[in-house]
């Protein structure tokens, strides 16, 4: 099946969800624990029928679903199909969907020795290694429960960046973070790659990467 670009994900008109790094997200309020486990029950039950597999995490008071090809690696037609109905499921329980303050965690290291250095974090992490051709090597938690590493090559001058953080959200949460990170003391270094990311700093100069699915076709 094939990898649905942003654009064409947009194009679909989902509502409550939010196209992060290669998945759709979506956070539904359960009000109580017991209506959040009755929830996860009924999306079990509608995936296994279409053979789907979605990623859940259910707490007091939402339960955050990811959904994701994983034999392509992004969203296709399926995940979409699944989408509608987890949505239509949520509606049916008169719960509310959200992506107010949804999104995703990578790790980034810009380093000019990658050959040499991913084996270690690999090992050290006990991630897999996954060529990427879009962002360089990177390597990933094989349960899902940590970030994405991924190794950008860089220079040797210093002082020079090294680690920094991706944190992907929906494009409408981008402007109210940067004006919050600006009141908490912070900068904003970089607008040039726009809409696809915004470079922050914080004071001491630790930066940080706002990232959207936008302008990456």
């Amino acid at each position: 099946m094939t990898k649905l670009t942003g654009r064409q994900i947009a194009d679909e008109g989902l509502t409550g969800w939010v196209l992060l790094a290669n998945s759709l997200n979506t956070r539904i309020h359960s009000r109580d624990f017991a209506t959040g486990l009755a929830l996860v029950d009924a999306i079990g039950a509608a995936a296994e029928e279409a053979n789907h597999h979605p990623d859940i995490d259910l707490r007091y008071p939402y339960v955050d679903i990811r959904l994701v090809s994983h034999d392509t690696g992004g969203v296709t037609e399926r995940d979409v199909r699944m989408a509608r109905t987890i949505s239509a499921l949520a509606a049916e329980a008169g719960l509310t969907q959200t992506v107010s303050g949804v999104s995703e965690l990578e790790l980034a290291l810009d380093t000019p020795a990658l050959k040499d250095v991913l084996p270690f974090w690999a090992a050290v992490m006990a991630m897999e290694r996954a060529p990427g051709p879009d962002i360089g090597d990177e390597v990933r938690d094989p349960s899902g429960r940590l970030p994405l590493i991924w190794f950008q090559e860089s220079g040797r001058e210093e002082p020079r960046q090294r680690w920094h953080p991706d944190v992907w959200v929906d494009p409408a949460e981008v402007q109210p973070r940067i004006e919050a990170a600006i009141a908490a003391g912070g900068a904003l270094v970089s607008d040039a790659a726009a809409p696809s990311f915004w470079v922050l700093a914080d004071p001491e100069g630790n930066k940080v990467c706002l990232c959207t699915w936008q302008s990456r076709e």
